[in-house]
């Protein structure tokens, strides 16, 4: 694509778009043929063919090099819907989280600790002061302190939409100079809210079709959130249109976390490395990477479909199949964490599995 006639040349945002190119479509010819030459029956590994494939056409190389070590970036952002009243949890939680997961005490850190996996938190919209200084592990990148009431109004202004988008660039772009795999982590009470408004706007979805129960509220409040959702949604032309119109989208209903996420796969994409895909809140945000660079999701990969019902339905508008289904709602990036491992299997197998002229093997 070329940043002349982009709306975002000239910005960083535009120069990573213009990046993102295809799959290797030679790679993937050399992979599949691979892959029916060694020593299993044909198509015997399933899904994972298809993701050794895919790293291989990211890579535009076969074998293509195992994606290790992971990096989780867990992007955490407050939301002024939480006025509405959408969850039972205090606001403040997002920052008593952040401190958690960079002290090493969430799900995710031991999920990284038994896989050997890295975590980085970045603040990019906290609300609150959170008991912690800023570290290599905590990485301070704030828009602003929490979104607006997307009940009432946009979350956010156009500008510091793209300010988010581009704050998941730069770290991505970081990030990838010293990781095969990157993994989207997220933090933020009521997330889940701008979630569903998100896949509603970028998908036409109906509200009561995509807004689950989050943390686990209770009927009335699940009532309460779907007419949020609802009225927000009606403030949006939807389906987006136009990478103007999926920014404005974006800074109308999404969250800061939101918009860094987006980022965060569009800089993956052009590094060419692979990015693994969390939850409903991943599953939203690359929604809108897809709007501003359909390309961009050559390169991601589902880690897992949640118990959140919005997954599903922004899994199937990216045509991405999940790998694992644990009914996990957690976030934090624990669910794409923990398919890393079959990531990288499938990687393996291309790379060290013999062939059977190789192996001295009969075939059929």
């Amino acid at each position: 694509m070329s940043t002349d006639r982009h709306p975002f040349a000239g910005t960083l945002l535009g120069d990573t778009i213009a990046a993102v190119g295809p799959r290797d479509a030679a790679a993937e010819r050399a992979a599949r043929d691979r892959l029916d030459r060694m020593t299993k029956p044909p198509g015997s590994l399933g899904v994972l063919e298809d993701v050794a494939v895919r790293l291989a056409g990211t890579a535009g190389a076969c074998p293509a090099p195992l994606p290790s070590p992971a990096v989780v970036a867990v992007f955490a952002g407050d939301h002024g819907v939480h006025a509405q009243r959408v969850t039972p949890w205090p606001q403040e939680v997002t920052a008593q989280m952040v401190a958690n997961l960079a002290r090493g005490g969430a799900v995710v850190n031991a999920f990284a600790a038994q896989l050997g996996a890295e975590v980085v938190v970045v603040d990019v919209g906290v609300a609150t002061p959170y008991a912690v200084d800023p570290t290599p592990a905590l990485l301070s990148r704030k828009v602003r302190h929490g979104t607006a009431d997307l009940a009432v109004g946009p979350a956010m202004t156009v500008a510091e939409a793209h300010r988010a988008v581009e704050v998941g660039i730069e770290v991505a772009t970081t990030l990838a100079e010293r990781a095969g795999c990157l993994v989207t982590g997220d933090m933020g009470i009521t997330n889940t809210t701008a979630s569903a408004a998100l896949v509603c706007a970028f998908t036409g979805a109906e509200p009561a079709a995509a807004t689950g129960r989050g943390t686990g509220v209770d009927d009335a409040t699940l009532r309460r959130k779907v007419g949020v959702v609802t009225r927000a949604v009606a403030r949006v032309p939807v389906p987006p249109r136009t990478p103007e119109a999926a920014l404005a989208a974006l800074a109308e209903v999404g969250g800061l976390e939101h918009a860094a996420l987006a980022g965060f796969v569009l800089g993956a994409a052009a590094a060419r490395v692979p990015v693994l895909l969390d939850g409903v809140i991943a599953g939203a945000a690359a929604l809108v990477a897809a709007a501003l660079c359909p390309t961009a999701i050559d390169h991601a990969l589902a880690g897992h479909t949640s118990a959140e019902p919005g997954h599903a339905v922004a899994l199937r508008a990216l045509d991405l199949r999940p790998l694992l289904g644990l009914d996990l709602r957690v976030g934090e990036g624990t669910g794409a964490l923990l398919a890393w491992p079959l990531v990288t299997s499938a990687a393996r197998a291309l790379r060290d599995v013999a062939t059977f002229d190789s192996a001295g093997v009969t075939e059929k």
